[in-house]
């Protein structure tokens, strides 16, 4: 027999009659299963919340008054259940008062039956059951449908994602998730046009469903961007699946007029670990993968763990850098993040503040003060193609997923990150908030300073021609830095005691021109180490005087 469903399901509709009274269960059920429905049974209302809670049915059929749990307090606990779909609940009662009637349609009824029911009239109310979740289900399912490409919306990729991810915590099961960008697809737009684009979009997806498993979700997750949940699979599976993809993705030829168009895609893995607090956090973790992908030269696959594994760089003479970074910390090196932009700062506020503070980019906080993303003056000037982007919020412009590392972390796994991705610096964080950067040439300024102060190399850069020879010289020199240095924190400090409206560009101002006076007492001290000479450096700069006090 065909199904009643319609649109509903595949099969028959599922219904659950529960009634203390056998004779009237039995016959009820004869009538619907005659009719073309899948019936079970229950004798109470604990029975029938336990049946619904394991095997949702579309429709319960409830006597009022049961043993243990009676229907009206069996409706309320339904509906406060977190159920895959609507239950159309029927009471089949003797209560006929007007009081009674709204009470149940109060506690979630959907429709009653006076007792005793009659076959027809049954039926009737079943099918007029059926259009109600047939619509329900319609609109339900456009809107958990991305009407382009035909996959499930964000949304509902997230809410699926919470439930696999509370069944894999249970359980102890692996779950990976792999966020796939489309490569130079703004181009692809440009050059074609839209309508190309979207052609491109559909074959992407075509072929990431193909490739994938019954169990596995595809979700166009915005935009060029899909992200795809693979249900008890390790971090190795996901980057197989995405390396399958990748190359199924690069054989495609879509078919745009009269040319085939060749694509490909970039890709970013990661799995689930006990430290992963949150499905969100996986997912942030893949794009970051992804975001290294794309950096990195696109049309290829990044893990998520690759970005904090070691590799052995080759150096001279078989010579490994782990002298110079042994016990050293991100928070040693960074550039402390001297201010930071909110998220509802508007476009024109940040650019207003790269202006004065002779900066080109900033960490964005929320308004907790935790790091939200990260823009720059290129995010601000794509912006500008209207007036009335001044005034929108950076949230609209920065870019929201950034390579972060805690201050702990070993510098030595930075510094292999940058020499391996095209990403110019990451951002340093202390539970979530922002505490400083670091870049290339962080890197390059902490490790050149470094080996100068210890003399580590057998030729350091000359300053000048008589400090190496002339310690008196060499010492004149840091005296009068020491006492630049310590004038450039008196004049900081009198700025702190102002009550400047702006003193952002004072403060970084001052730290930077502090920097190079810094750089020139670690190059001066090389050409002074004699008796108390460093000392007497560090005790002028303490004391805003100099040496020779």
């Amino acid at each position: 027999m065909q199904s009643n469903s319609g649109d509903v399901a595949a099969g028959p509709l599922t219904v659950l009659v529960a009634d203390d009274d056998l004779s009237m269960r039995r016959i009820v059920a004869h009538w619907l299963s005659k009719a073309g429905y899948a019936v079970e049974q229950a004798a109470d209302g604990e029975q029938a919340l336990e049946r619904i809670r394991s095997r949702c049915p579309d429709f319960l059929l409830t006597d009022w008054e049961m043993p243990r749990l009676d229907g009206l307090e069996l409706c309320h606990r339904v509906r406060q259940l977190e159920l895959p779909h609507y239950v159309y609940v029927v009471f089949l009662s003797v209560k006929s008062r007007l009081d009674e009637t709204v009470a149940g349609l109060e506690g979630g009824a959907d429709d009653f039956l006076r007792k005793p029911v009659d076959r027809s009239e049954l039926l009737a109310r079943m099918r007029a059951g059926a259009r109600v979740l047939s619509l329900e289900r319609r609109l339900s399912r456009m809107a958990q449908t991305d009407p382009l490409t035909g996959l499930i919306t964000r949304r509902a990729f997230y809410e699926a994602l919470a439930k696999e991810w509370e069944r894999a915590r249970r359980l102890g099961l692996p779950l990976s998730c792999v966020m796939m960008d489309i490569d130079f697809f703004k181009r692809i737009n440009d050059v074609h046009g839209h309508q190309a684009g979207d052609t491109v979009l559909k074959a992407v997806a075509r072929r990431l469903v193909e490739i994938s498993r019954a169990c596995d979700l595809v979700c166009r997750h915005g935009g060029e961007e899909f992200c795809i949940m693979l249900p008890e699979t390790g971090e190795q599976g996901a980057e197989q699946w995405a390396e399958r993809a990748r190359q199924q993705i690069a054989e495609l030829a879509v078919p745009i007029g009269d040319m085939a168009l060749r694509i490909t895609g970039s890709f970013g893995t990661a799995q689930r670990h006990e430290d992963t607090q949150t499905p969100e956090q996986l997912v942030d973790q893949a794009d970051q993968a992804l975001l290294c992908a794309k950096r990195s030269g696109r049309d290829r696959v990044v893990r998520f763990e690759s970005l904090a594994e070691s590799s052995d760089l080759e150096l001279a003479d078989g010579e490994q850098p782990g002298s110079l970074f042994q016990g050293v910390l991100a928070r040693h090196v960074m550039t402390p993040a001297v201010a930071c932009l909110r998220d509802d700062d508007t476009v024109g506020q940040a650019a207003e503040f790269f202006l004065r503070s002779r900066i080109n980019s900033t960490p964005v906080v929320d308004a907790q003060g935790h790091l939200s993303g990260i823009v720059s003056e290129k995010d601000l000037m794509a912006a500008l193609v209207s007036l009335k982007y001044w005034s929108r919020p950076i949230r609209e412009v920065m870019k929201p997923h950034v390579i972060c590392y805690e201050g702990d972390t070993p510098i030595r796994t930075i510094y292999e990150f940058l020499c391996r991705v095209s990403i110019r610096r990451v951002i340093i964080v202390d539970q979530g908030q922002p505490i400083g950067t670091i870049a290339r040439s962080t890197l390059l300024r902490w490790f050149r300073n470094t080996v100068i102060a210890n003399g580590l190399l057998d030729s350091a850069p000359q300053i000048s021609g008589d400090l190496e020879t002339d310690p008196h010289r060499s010492k004149e020199r840091l005296a009068e830095t020491a006492r630049a240095m310590a004038e450039q924190i008196a004049e900081l400090e009198g700025r702190l005691r102002e009550d400047a409206e702006d003193l952002v560009p004072h403060v970084v101002g001052g730290a930077t021109r502090m920097q190079e006076l810094l750089d020139d007492l670690l190059a001066y001290s090389r050409y002074a180490n004699t008796t108390g000479g460093a000392e007497a450096v560090l005790r002028s700069l303490l004391l805003n005087t100099s040496p020779s006090d």
